[in-house]
């Protein structure tokens, strides 16, 4: 779906407008002290809000929008000629009318596909970054408080999901990425109820504090983005490499985000000493588990030093608690595409497993390059597009 609607550019700027109208506005209710706040954010203060994401599917309904908009622009500029135009009533009188015609016939969508039932925290965004620590103490929550349900592998065969009213969701799919932050943080804290008001989920805002949601979303994500990479071969929903400590050779380097804007490799090598320097990407190694930190080798860039914690986060990434003899490289935005669990310099076409399903063009001859080069290059040339809240997000 992004590829398609990255061919409807007025689709993408109206969706953008829609969210930043909407978040502009209860920013501004905000500071004029009209709203409060619910968990730390904003609280929008409406039981519905424009539905973005309805007008993805449906674009034959945003069509009917995008008309209705421009038709209330057209009227607003009548009324305005007619102000100016008051002393010439006849001409006046005919502005209105035709401003009023522009608002009547316009062609304006469904009321069901235009508003969704919206929640206090629906533009609330996760504050925490996406770190290997947030990912296990998320983790640790998700234990305490989700596994008997949604069981262990996120799938919604928990020991007690017969036992409920509704049968726990599966978040082996789209549901944690197309959903809001802010709506998915709603029903882990205040529960879910169905269209009758009856609860569905309980929520957990008196077990968990807000950071502790927070966590436990980035944990859902990793895992989820696991299992589908088990179930399909492929991160089907883009993942980013976690943020994680770093020993690196230059001093102003110490966390993975500190390297934004490069492409990135982390090797679990059992040792990196002999691994080939690549110049076109930064080196990332993960050490194995023992008492102490090893020095750093020459032929990487950094170290990870929080290990046994990144061990675990990228083990549910991976799909594999061991993260043996595994590499796996992020693009220049952080998004993890590419993996290899085979010798340090055996790439193949198939290890790229996060791309667009739309192919860039091409020109000219073809160009001999291995698989590594191929990987890079594909990765450069196709952003990673994604869905989320009703906004496509990572289009140049």
């Amino acid at each position: 779906m992004p590829e398609r609607v990255a061919d409807a550019p007025w689709l993408i700027w109206m969706l953008e407008a829609i969210h930043r109208g909407q978040s502009g506005l209860l920013q501004l209710l905000h500071g004029l002290g009209w709203t409060g706040e619910v968990d730390g954010q904003p609280a929008w203060p409406w039981a519905q809000r424009l539905a973005g994401e309805y007008l993805l599917v449906d674009q034959g309904q945003a069509r009917q929008l995008a008309w209705s908009l421009a038709a209330v622009i057209a009227a607003l500029a009548l009324l305005a000629l007619a102000l100016l135009w008051r002393r010439r009533r006849g001409h006046g009188l005919c502005l209105l009318g035709l401003a009023l015609a522009a608002v009547v016939l316009a062609p304006w969508p469904s009321r069901q596909v235009l508003l969704v039932r919206a929640a206090p925290s629906s533009f609330h965004r996760n504050p925490l970054p996406f770190t290997d620590a947030a990912i296990v103490r998320g983790a640790a929550q998700y234990q305490r408080l989700c596994l008997q349900c949604h069981g262990a592998a996120g799938n919604g065969q928990g020991q007690d999901a017969a036992a409920q009213a509704v049968w726990p969701p599966s978040f082996i799919g789209p549901l944690l990425w197309r959903r809001a932050d802010g709506e998915l943080l709603q029903a882990v804290r205040h529960g879910v109820q169905d269209s009758q008001g009856r609860t569905t989920m309980p929520g957990f805002a008196g077990q968990l504090s807000v950071d502790q949601s927070w966590e436990l979303l980035h944990f859902l994500r990793a895992q989820a983005a696991g299992q589908l990479l088990s179930a399909t071969g492929n991160w089907a929903q883009p993942i980013a490499l976690p943020d994680m400590e770093l020993r690196c050779h230059r001093s102003d380097k110490t966390r993975v985000r500190d390297w934004q804007g490069q492409r990135l490799r982390l090797v679990s090598l059992a040792d990196a000493v002999e691994l080939p320097p690549d110049p076109r990407m930064v080196t990332l190694w993960l050490p194995p588990a023992g008492p102490q930190l090893p020095a750093i080798p020459e032929p990487v860039d950094c170290i990870v030093a929080s290990a046994a914690t990144a061990r675990q986060a990228l083990g549910l990434v991976n799909a594999d608690t061991a993260m043996r003899d595994v590499q796996l490289l992020a693009d220049k935005a952080g998004w993890l595409r590419a993996r290899n669990s085979r010798a340090a310099g055996n790439w193949s076409d198939e290890d790229l497993l996060c791309r667009s399903t739309q192919a860039p063009a091409t020109s000219g001859a073809p160009v001999a390059e291995d698989s590594l080069t191929r990987i890079l290059r594909l990765m450069d040339a196709e952003p990673v597009l994604y869905i989320k809240g009703g906004r496509v997000h990572g289009l140049r």
